[in-house]
């Protein structure tokens, strides 16, 4: 999602030490050290995190052995979408995705790709001819085959799929989001030749759909309205990205399990991309995720700068078990958990939709350690029967 701007029903338990002497990623560490996600989640799905460049060239020795430790699959938060990986015509910057490659291929790790369509984070030049006026069809279909052309070829046979087209579905009707220029020039067809490029390009990659708030089920129609029209057209989808911005008391659980339902029913595979629970509060009530949408600073949307109160953690903790109780429910139907972020210092919460907050919506709190939800999601997982 955004970019990062750097400068409980619970049980009481002990905090241990986050990782112990651990010889390879994965591995069981020393009797201090707790189980490693994606060990618990073996058999259930995958267990993914998004990273940012710093994490990708491993500047913080203990994040990357956390990120080595605890998941088997990866995402680059922002280095592959458009305006970081094609800033300028023509100009590609390959530095920090090919590091994430190299550094999926040294741990054995899935390798996700984000996102080859998306109304934000994308360059104004993409739609603007070079007097400034608005591009024309051809051209800009033109563009988004080379781009998909350049990029997926370079990573061709490498990465297990793509997030190829990000949030095209507006919450309020479940539309085409036609006031955004990919859709208000191309109509469907941004998604259309997207999906088809893509697989032209790496046939064996798989292909995804990405979008936020599908518990909503008028969104949710939208999509899998969008999703039907894609395969209509003979054309790639191997699933959906179900993104899980989550808070401590939305969407509904049974929104959640209704969702999962559904996506079965159409034969689509499920993963969930994105997945965090902010603990503060939002303006107006808005429990989206369109990051166009922010709202002004104000001291009582942000209660916890001076640290997670007691009762406030074990909410969080008790949150996180109830939804993977959830996807432990549907894991036949589920192939990857995604978190958005790798700890709480480093989640685009902070930042939105109001900057400078201080949130606490992941499994590992600010020094790297694993919180009370760490340890209810993997007593969830240890306790579900695999597939």
């Amino acid at each position: 999602m955004l970019p990062m701007k750097f400068p409980s029903r619970l049980i009481p338990f002990v905090f241990l030490p986050l990782l112990g002497c651990q010889s390879q990623p994965g591995s069981p560490g020393d009797a201090g050290s707790p189980v490693a996600l994606q060990d618990a989640a073996r058999g259930h799905f995958r267990i993914g995190a998004a990273i940012n460049a710093g994490q990708i060239t491993e500047a913080d020795p203990v994040e990357a052995k956390l990120l080595a430790t605890h998941f088997d699959s990866i995402t680059p938060e922002n280095d592959m979408k458009w305006e970081r990986i094609q800033p300028a015509p023509g100009r590609f910057a390959f530095e920090i995705p090919d590091a994430f490659v190299a550094l999926g291929q040294r741990q054995n790790k899935q390798m996700i790709g984000h996102t080859l369509v998306w109304h934000s984070q994308a360059p104004d030049w993409l739609f603007q001819n070079a007097d400034g006026s608005e591009v024309s069809r051809d051209e800009l279909l033109r563009r988004l085959r080379e781009h998909i052309r350049i990029v997926v070829g370079r990573y061709k046979g490498k990465l297990q799929g793509w997030d190829v087209v990000n949030e095209a579905i507006r919450d309020e009707d479940g539309k085409l989001r036609t006031d955004k220029p990919w859709y208000r020039i191309l109509g469907e067809d941004a998604v259309f030749v997207a999906f088809e490029a893509a697989h032209e390009v790496d046939p064996d990659a798989e292909l995804y759909y990405n979008d936020y708030g599908l518990e909503n089920p008028v969104k949710r129609a939208g999509v899998l309205k969008l999703i039907e029209a894609i395969r209509a057209r003979g054309l790639r989808i191997d699933g959906i990205g179900s993104q899980g911005h989550y808070g401590l008391d939305w969407p509904k659980l049974a929104e959640i399990d209704q969702s999962l339902v559904d996506f079965a029913a159409a034969g689509l595979k499920v993963m969930y991309t994105e997945l965090d629970v902010t603990v503060l509060p939002r303006p107006s009530n808005y429990f989206g995720a369109e990051i166009s949408t922010v709202f002004e600073k104000a001291p009582e949307l942000d209660s916890f700068r001076a640290g997670l109160p007691a009762d406030k953690e074990a909410e969080l903790a008790a949150r996180y078990a109830a939804i993977f109780s959830i996807f432990a429910k549907h894991r036949a139907n589920i192939t990857r958990v995604t978190f958005w972020g790798l700890t709480d210092r480093t989640s685009w919460l902070n930042n939105w939709p109001i900057g400078g907050r201080t949130d606490y919506p992941l499994l590992f709190d600010r020094q790297n350690q694993p919180k009370p939800a760490f340890h209810e999601v993997l007593r969830v997982l240890q306790q579900s029967p695999a597939k």
